[in-house]
């Protein structure tokens, strides 16, 4: 039995003139249409105030969460108005027999109560929603060019829609939709439904779904129009993942794009599928560019307990011509670390995967006890190659001066080289949940070839993340190296060719740089000392246990453990700490606290420093 609730209206009445002044003229009363007007726009502000708060509370009862939901979705929140309250209950029991319907619920009970005694009104609705209607036949057909395509093939054998399951009206529309969708992804433009329909037996409680889906004819890319004036024409060809002729594909378009956008040539790429000038199933696509800034500048400041204060500043011009060459100058000051560099970039075969370095660098560094000044000139090719390695071929002068209490020494390098680097990543970017990094460099030099003495140099550095469960990651890093140089040339080896360990990103509870072979020196005091000098040998390790209070913060537990060190002169330090980690965009700020108990009289040491595992 349906129950037919009767609307009541709100109504409004003026208030009577209260005794006495009905007689009275205006004329003699000069103060009374301030009262009168007074009186108005209370009434109207009661009014106004009234309608902030609710005129009906409603509960829904007998069904399971989900129907509920969706029955709640559908009748929206409590009025706050009489007309609101009006609206609401008009036509109420067809909009919750259309929501049940919506999960496959055709035959409910439906019984409304309503109390109207009290200011706000309460609405009670108890339902009964019975068997659902179950499906007992699916015949769906797909006609036309997507016949072909294994797209459609899986999305087909995919379908959310099974023999036997409550009939779900949400999960038979988004499967409509998902077929328009990839028709239109896929360039078949034509395409629609030739019958779509749901046939539901009430008695039997039964439903069966037709769904004839005709794809039309697939559409293929047409010419490609842009101005060449902003990029060269093999430049943009180098970056295109399509050519003219293929089947239309939006992903192959959005990959386009992608390549585009990370070349960062340009502030913005549109692409125009000009479907109303399709000539003989291809499609016309434009391709709008507006060039990035010409010129951009950058500062920065930051600290780190390794180099302390650090001012930067960066010029950039990424696109200098229309041939896609750019360059960055760098300057950066640290009291610890001052450097400068200029980088002069050339696209070769592609401008993301094969490009050419022109690099000049002058810089200063503390590596231990010695104070190195260098100057370096360096020409790299760097590649992208098969399994997303990075592979770089380089040839690099390198001017180096350094001393060490007033004793000066300085040589000079020409040192071909090559490096292979992968990294993969899962998760945030500057916070993954898991990953891998890998790095190898080989260098050689040769006084055949222009350097003051002959060596091979190869070092290595792997970081490895793994989260084992929910807020409990582990961190684990490693660095080898070593320098094949003759006992007699080795005095001539420049401080940064060498190995040097110690710092926020080496042995923590060790100062920048402080781990290395040792020689005997005078201060200038006139008292003898050791003085680090750094060692031909490379290793260190790193294991790092990480928790997550939330998500900006966490702590740390870790060990360091290694050395740098002559040929056979391996001397073990360790340390052991514990840190707090505030994570940013930029990266993790850790505020760590280590132990250098390798040492004779081992201490706390402080580490500050910003930035990500990778």
């Amino acid at each position: 039995m349906e129950r037919t609730l009767p609307l009541i209206d709100g109504f409004f009445k003026a208030p009577p003139i209260a005794p006495g002044l009905q007689g009275r003229k205006r004329a003699n009363s000069p103060i009374m249409p301030k009262y009168t007007a007074l009186l108005f726009a209370l009434i109207l502000l009661t009014s106004t105030l009234a309608c902030y708060g609710d005129t009906l509370h409603y509960s829904v009862n007998g069904l399971s969460p989900a129907l509920k939901k969706n029955v709640e979705a559908w009748l929206g929140d409590n009025p706050k108005t009489p007309a609101e309250r009006s609206n609401f209950l008009a036509g109420l029991h067809d909009r919750i027999a259309k929501s049940l319907q919506a999960l496959g619920y055709y035959q409910p009970d439906i019984v409304i109560n309503i109390e109207r005694s009290a200011a706000i009104w309460q609405l009670r609705i108890n339902v009964t929603p019975h068997q659902p209607v179950l499906i007992n036949d699916i015949d769906i057909q797909l006609q036309g060019d997507a016949l072909e395509d294994p797209a459609f093939t899986d999305l087909i054998a995919s379908r959310p829609l099974v023999k036997g399951a409550v009939l779900h009206h949400g999960k038979y529309e988004t499967y409509k939709k998902a077929l328009i969708n990839l028709a239109q992804q896929r360039g078949y433009f034509s395409a629609s439904f030739t019958v779509s329909r749901i046939q539901v037996n009430t008695e039997a409680e039964t439903a069966q779904i037709l769904l004839y889906f005709d794809s039309g004819p697939r559409y293929r890319f047409g010419t490609i129009r842009f101005d060449d004036n902003v990029l060269d024409a093999s430049l943009e060809k180098s970056l295109q993942t399509f050519q003219q002729g293929d089947y239309f594909d939006f992903a192959a378009i959005q990959k386009f794009q992608a390549n585009l956008q990370h070349t960062q040539y340009f502030s913005s790429i549109t692409f125009k599928p000009l479907i109303a000038e399709a000539r003989n199933k291809h499609v016309p696509v434009e391709l709008d560019l507006l060039p990035a800034k010409r010129h951009s500048i950058d500062a920065g400041i930051g600290y780190s307990t390794d180099t302390e204060e650090r001012l930067s500043l960066t010029w950039r011009t990424p696109r200098i011509n229309r041939y896609g060459h750019s360059q960055e100058t760098r300057l950066e000051y640290s009291s610890v670390n001052p450097s400068g560099r200029v980088t002069y970039k050339i696209p070769l075969t592609h401008p993301l995967n094969d490009v050419l370095l022109l690099s000049v660098r002058k810089e200063e560094n503390e590596f231990g006890d010695l104070d190195s000044h260098q100057k370096e000139l360096q020409i790299r090719r760097e590649t992208k190659i098969e399994g997303g390695w990075i592979r770089s071929y380089s040839l690099r002068a390198l001017d180096e001066g350094w001393d060490a209490v007033g004793l000066k020494t300085a040589s000079d390098y020409l040192l071909p080289g090559l490096t292979f680097s992968h990294e993969f990543r899962a998760g945030p970017f500057v916070d993954p949940l898991s990953g891998f990094s890998q790095y190898y460099q080989f260098e050689a030099g040769s006084e055949d070839l222009g350097s003051d003495i002959d060596l091979l140099r190869a070092y290595s550095k792997f970081t490895y993340v793994t989260t084992l469960q929910v807020r409990h990651r582990i961190v684990t890093r490693a660095e080898l190296g070593a320098v094949l140089v003759d006992s007699k040339d080795r005095k001539h080896l420049a401080p940064s060719l060498g190995f040097f360990a110690g710092g926020a990103q080496s042995i923590r509870g060790f100062s920048y740089q402080a781990i290395g072979n040792t020689i005997s020196g005078i201060l200038p005091s006139g008292k003898a000392s050791r003085l680090v000098v750094g060692g031909d040998r490379l290793f260190t390790a790193s294991m790092e246990y990480q928790y997550y209070f939330s998500e900006q913060w966490r702590g740390a537990l870790f060990s360091d453990f290694g050395d740098a060190f002559d040929e056979g002169q391996f001397d073990a330090n360790y340390s052991a700490g514990l840190g707090v980690h505030y994570l940013t965009i930029a990266g993790a700020i850790k505020m760590e606290l280590a132990n250098s108990l390798s040492n004779d009289n081992p201490g706390w040491r402080l580490h500050l420093n910003i930035g990500a595992e990778f």
